[in-house]
């Protein structure tokens, strides 16, 4: 599983799987930006061949330069960025990047080896990304909503605590596991206009990462997505003004959104600051 010995700085470990809380690869969409942006180097990976029905998600064929077959497998691979070596970053964290195809069998077993990954890396938390279909208009600012079963992350960073019930995935089967073992974890997600998921959506995958950002401290270089995300919105708005019915729908899902919608996840400046406090006291440290 390990491809080196973790030696990292006070590391939060980062979870996207693409699956069902993934709409239009918007989370592992953010994590694959992490990894190129910051220069996640592999750290370790889980082996797919107990997790993954290859009926569902097959492997490729390529053929290499010299005319032989490669199989290109899907991966679970966990990935770690050198704080270091990331200018700019606010606080000395290190992210372990965790993301791939969501497993389809043995859920229980592939939640204990996050947490086991999670224990030998000696991670202080964990996010868990997510993005979810909803009557969201595309000429809006995306909604991000971060939640926590812990009293003090929610009181310190003004999260909400959990309210779905229902269908999970792997996502919801760790966060359960997390509510008991482990250490401190957050959800955060996205809505996405459920009209326009059968393609990347930089916008909301830009969105997210502003707001992991805000609460971590460290560097996600959002900013140089925002050509991508104007092209995306620029598409959609032609879409849009050729069929009447569409345009008057996106008006009725505007006027929704700009009478009820309050970003649920606060960003102000001081959230990195408190997510240290929060782990400093979780540490034990007096020290400042």
């Amino acid at each position: 599983m390990w491809d080196r010995e973790p030696h990292l700085e006070r590391p939060i470990l980062v979870v996207a799987l693409a699956g069902l809380f993934d709409a239009a690869s918007v989370a592992t969409g953010a994590t694959r930006w992490l990894v190129h942006q910051l220069g996640a180097r592999r750290l370790a990976h889980i082996d797919v061949e107990h997790f993954v029905d290859f009926h569902d998600v097959r492997p490729r064929v390529e053929l290499t330069p010299e005319g032989t077959r490669r199989i290109i497998w899907p991966e679970l691979a966990v990935t770690s960025t050198d704080v270091r070596a990331t200018p700019g970053a606010g606080v000395a964290h290190d992210l372990v990047v965790l993301s791939g195809v969501e497993p389809h069998l043995r859920w229980r077993t592939f939640t204990e080896l996050v947490l086991e990954l999670a224990a030998r890396a000696e991670v202080e938390m964990i996010v868990t990304l997510g993005a979810n279909p909803a009557q969201a208009p595309h000429t809006r600012p995306p909604v991000v909503f971060g939640s926590s079963t812990n009293p003090e992350l929610v009181r310190r960073l003004g999260l909400s605590r959990p309210q779905y019930q229902g269908v999970t995935g792997v996502l919801g089967v760790l966060q359960a596991a997390l509510d008991t073992a482990g250490p401190p974890a957050i959800a955060m997600r996205v809505d996405v206009p459920h009209y326009a998921t059968s393609e990347t959506n930089p916008k909301a995958t830009m969105a997210l990462l502003r707001h992991l950002e805000h609460v971590t401290g460290v560097p996600t270089a959002h900013g140089a997505l925002a050509p991508d995300a104007a092209r995306w919105e620029a598409r959609l708005n032609e879409a849009v003004a050729a069929d009447p019915d569409a345009n008057t729908y996106i008006r009725q899902l505007e006027a929704r959104y700009d009478s009820r919608t309050e970003q649920q996840l606060a960003s102000g400046e001081d959230l990195a600051d408190e997510l240290e406090r929060f782990l400093r006291d979780q540490r034990g440290d007096t020290s400042g």
